[in-house]
């Protein structure tokens, strides 16, 4: 028998999660999943879980996932180079191949299969699919820190997404499962960041909140002390921790793509670290969260939101 005090407080939580229950239910969250979760079964595992259980409650849930470091370990295993600036893969012919074994290969079906254990009605789908994204390939750029413009090869910038597909799916009752690679005009695979796609597919369906998993516990001031968490952020304050230095690597198109998304109409975007047990339901259904939200204003916050708010 389950003891009264635990009843009581399984009581108190779902009568706090109620309101969110009712604001959230029929509504678009977008969730990005990174290499790091990917590559670690039993917090995969525990995702899925709370995603099927955003399902089960009604919440439309689209999941796009990364698959970086898988990539970077088949491309060591066939003596191919690896390269990133400012957190982008350098993508040539045999590393386009090998992304693309990887992402719509290896890891999308690893994570239909956790899908399916979690009894989640997951489809595996990618930009390439029906039009969902199409992509131009990226011209040389440059970058800062690097002494002439970067050629990233394969790697393309989003022009335009169509998310029909993506509707037609959550209708059906199914969960999208998307991978970042699309084609341009004339059917050339492409490379995307999957911060990026994820950001551009929150916009194009009206997604109440974008959710990027991270390795770390969310923003933070100092990127080598994970106690600096900032847990409430505005585009103001990214721009600040951008401008100090304090957004480096594999967080700057993380960064950007919540920039981009708040600025496309996106009302709620979120780091969260995917080592956090049940980050996810946390930082949805209640007001401490559990990571850093981040949004256009902070004067736009609720007032419950609020609390522990840093001023300004």
């Amino acid at each position: 028998m389950i003891p009264f005090a635990s009843r009581r407080a399984e009581i108190a939580a779902l009568r706090h999660a109620v309101p969110y229950l009712a604001l959230f239910r029929g509504r678009t969250f977008v969730v990005k999943l990174g290499g790091g979760a990917l590559a670690d079964a039993r917090a995969l595992a525990a995702l899925v879980e709370q995603v099927a259980a955003l399902h089960h409650l009604g919440i439309r849930v689209v999941v796009v996932h990364g698959g970086g470091p898988q990539a970077s370990e088949l491309s060591a295993r066939l003596g191919l180079p690896v390269r990133q600036v400012g957190g982008r893969r350098v993508t040539d012919a045999a590393t386009l191949e090998v992304v693309t074994w990887t992402l719509n290969g290896a890891v999308n079906t690893a994570l239909l299969a956790a899908c399916r254990a979690a009894s989640l009605p997951a489809v595996g789908v990618s930009g390439v699919d029906a039009g969902l994204v199409v992509a131009r390939r990226r011209l040389p750029v440059a970058v800062e820190g690097e002494s002439a413009p970067v050629d990233f090869g394969f790697v393309g910038d989003i022009e335009r997404v169509d998310p029909k597909l993506l509707v037609e799916l959550a209708e059906l009752g199914y969960v999208p499962v998307v991978s970042p690679l699309a084609a341009d005009a004339d059917g050339q695979l492409l490379n995307l960041n999957a911060d990026g796609v994820a950001a551009a597919l929150a916009a194009a369906l009206g997604a109440e909140k974008l959710l990027l998993f991270v390795d770390v516990p969310g923003l933070l001031e100092d990127p080598r002390d994970p106690s600096t968490l900032v847990s409430y952020a505005d585009l103001a304050g990214l721009e600040r921790l951008r401008a100090a230095g304090r957004i480096v690597d594999g967080m700057l198109p993380k960064v950007k793509a919540i920039a981009d998304a708040l600025a496309a109409g996106v009302p709620r975007a979120h780091l969260l670290s995917w080592r956090a047990e049940d980050a996810l339901l946390l930082e949805v259904f209640t007001n401490e969260g559990a990571g850093t939200l981040v949004v256009p204003q902070l004067a736009a916050l609720k007032l419950e939101e609020r609390e522990g708010a840093p001023e300004g």
